[in-house]
């Protein structure tokens, strides 16, 4: 399967017939009443995320979110505001975690990253997450864009891999627990560890 982003996936099918949205719909709520929501990518995908507006109507009663299956981008906004949103399980192959995929998830605390990544956009994990600890060192993370993790105000410790290549501007702003020697980055050839600093405590507010 090719470039699946799951933002788009949750209003793809809002055209498809009635019997196939019927399936859809029953699928769905039985995910969103236990808790997890199960994004697939593979043939069955009507049945799984083919339910109008899923975003602004359920996904408060979301606690646990898996991605997998061939999807290799997780959308713009594709878990925008979910409050009660505690677990992410992003699968190997996602290469990209879109602008504000997660931005306001009051309730996470745990992301479990693949070894695909390359790219964290902006605001994609921003503004009240309960994040405390965020290891991408096992990633190959070349990209965290602007405000990727601001306002995060329980983060204190972050792990960067030696793949990184692009910091983009207040990406730790208002992170009010982070401190420069907790911001662990295993690069020799870009010097990333002295731009990493540099960067943090340009833009720490006292």
């Amino acid at each position: 399967m090719g470039y699946m982003d799951v933002a788009e996936l949750f209003h793809a099918f809002r055209l498809v017939s009635k019997p196939w949205q019927r399936i859809a719909e029953e699928k769905i709520d039985r995910e969103f009443e236990s808790g997890v929501l199960v994004f697939h990518s593979g043939k069955d995908i009507r049945r799984e995320v083919a339910i109008s507006d899923a975003r602004e109507e359920r996904m408060n009663l979301v606690t646990r979110v898996i991605f997998f299956q061939n999807i290799t981008r997780v959308g713009e906004q594709a878990c925008y505001c979910a409050a009660n949103l505690v677990v992410v399980d992003i699968s190997e192959g996602v290469e990209r975690i879109g602008a504000s995929a997660f931005d306001q998830c009051r309730s996470l605390t745990a992301v479990y990253f693949p070894t695909t990544l390359t790219s964290i956009g902006q605001f994609a994990f921003a503004k009240y997450t309960s994040l405390d600890n965020v290891d991408l060192l096992h990633t190959n993370l070349q990209e965290l864009r602007s405000q990727a993790f601001c306002e995060c105000s329980e983060l204190n410790s972050m792990t960067i891999p030696d793949s990184l290549q692009r910091l983009g501007t207040h990406v730790f702003f208002f992170c009010s627990k982070l401190v420069p020697s907790n911001i662990i980055v295993n690069n020799t050839t870009i010097d990333s560890t002295s731009k990493v600093v540099a960067h943090f405590r340009s833009q720490q507010l006292n």
